[in-house]
């Protein structure tokens, strides 16, 4: 039997699970993010994310657990994407679905996203559901990939 992934509005009581995701170590050398001091997580998605109307951001859950969110927020004027699940949830093909689903809700186009270039699981993801790559871009020291999903996607 398959899992249910299922995506729900974003609120102020899953921002315990996302800090908490957050702080993963293995995910923050993947990924190359510096996860934030909790005052400075809770306050940035309190007024960046869930406080500002021009985010676009949804929980993703499977069989009903909280499982992680995905995020599209506005940069000047471009469009970004951004996702992050639990551990506990990677390889499973969880992303693969939440992404598909997002991309259904989420309809500006092009949207960008930048993963860490040897963050290979997530460029694949976002390669298969028609993201292309554009080039590459620093962030401090390290280099990540520009990919671009079309309008016509």
């Amino acid at each position: 039997m398959s899992e249910q992934v299922c995506l729900r509005d974003a609120g102020p009581a899953d921002l315990e699970e996302f800090f908490a995701q957050e702080q993963d170590p293995e995910a923050a050398r993947r990924s190359r993010f510096v996860p934030r001091e909790r005052d400075a997580f809770m306050t940035h998605w309190t007024t960046k994310v869930l406080g500002n109307p021009g985010v676009f951001v949804q929980a993703v859950t499977v069989d009903g657990e909280l499982a992680g969110n995905l995020v599209a927020w506005w940069d000047e004027d471009r469009r970004f994407l951004g996702y992050w699940l639990g551990r506990q949830y990677w390889g499973r093909g969880i992303g693969t679905r939440a992404l598909a689903l997002f991309l259904e809700r989420e309809k500006n186009r092009p949207l960008h996203a930048d993963p860490f270039l040897g963050n290979t699981g997530s460029v694949r993801l976002l390669e298969k559901h028609g993201f292309r790559r554009t080039g590459t871009i620093r962030h401090g020291e390290n280099e990540h990939v520009m990919l671009v999903l079309d309008a016509d996607h």
